[in-house]
């Protein structure tokens, strides 16, 4: 079999074509997603961002779907998955699943605009294009800024880096940048490891020694502070229980 013929990007994230990066980006989160829903859901790791069930779309169509209606900037798409790193360094329970991934990226977005671009949509609006609540985004908005602790920036170079990375690791092969031969600029020894590894390295898994670790894009872990882990509260518990209930109920509905 012939390989994938190759397709030579821009050297800049800020040249390349919108929809090549969302490609690009919803790639990277389906490899996420498909690693880390592997692992079970236990009542510490539920979130604000958990939906019962997963979205009916796929995160590519998702993300095609707010740049058509938001013209969200590349930087803002980018950032992403600076975010995505930067909390499960700090909430190690948290992982990009499918229950996760669709809510985590309209609020993203909605933080990430507000803090980088001059212009920007109201939160009725992204609450339409993500097909929430407005009510449910301003409080997803809320926590996902305690969870990052405002810590909303980041250099050029970084978002160069993830689009290098984002490149060379995509699963067609397909494309390249102008001027390398599918390598990034960073070295294989580099102290920053853009594959998708483990959030958690020096943690054992909970249950198990065949327990799946959640993944993320990049950690550079020294330069996060870490919380301690924190029991679940009653709300999780209570949430939890309705989660697992809701599953069963379907299940039942469904051998029925």
């Amino acid at each position: 079999m012939d390989p994938p013929e190759r397709v030579t990007l821009s050297a800049s994230f800020e040249e390349v074509d919108v929809d090549v990066l969302v490609q690009l980006i919803a790639d990277m989160m389906e490899r996420l997603m498909a690693h880390n829903d592997r692992i079970p859901l236990s009542p510490e790791g539920l979130t604000r961002f958990h939906s019962r069930t997963a979205p009916g779309i796929s995160i590519l169509d998702y993300l095609r779907r707010i740049v058509r209606f938001t013209k969200v900037e590349r930087s803002c798409l980018l950032i992403t998955l600076h975010y995505i790193d930067q909390i499960c360094a700090r909430f190690p329970s948290f992982t990009l699943s499918s229950l996760t991934c669709h809510r985590f990226v309209i609020t993203a977005v909605v933080v990430s605009t507000k803090a980088l671009c001059d212009a920007f949509c109201t939160n009725n609006v992204y609450a339409r294009v993500g097909g929430i609540p407005v009510g449910e985004l301003n409080m997803l908005e809320r926590e996902f800024l305690r969870m990052i602790d405002w810590s909303l920036t980041c250099t050029c170079e970084v978002l160069q880096e993830y689009y290098a990375s984002l490149v060379r690791t995509h699963s067609g092969g397909t494309y390249i940048i102008v001027g390398t031969e599918s390598e990034s600029s960073i070295s294989s020894d580099s102290e920053m490891d853009y594959e998708v590894a483990p959030s958690r390295p020096a943690t054992p898994p909970a249950a198990g020694p065949n327990r799946p670790q959640a993944s993320t894009i990049l950690v550079d872990a020294a330069s996060v502070p870490q919380e301690p882990p924190r029991p679940p509260t009653v709300e999780q518990n209570m949430a939890y229980a309705a989660f697992q209930e809701a599953h069963s109920r379907r299940a039942r509905d469904g051998d029925g």
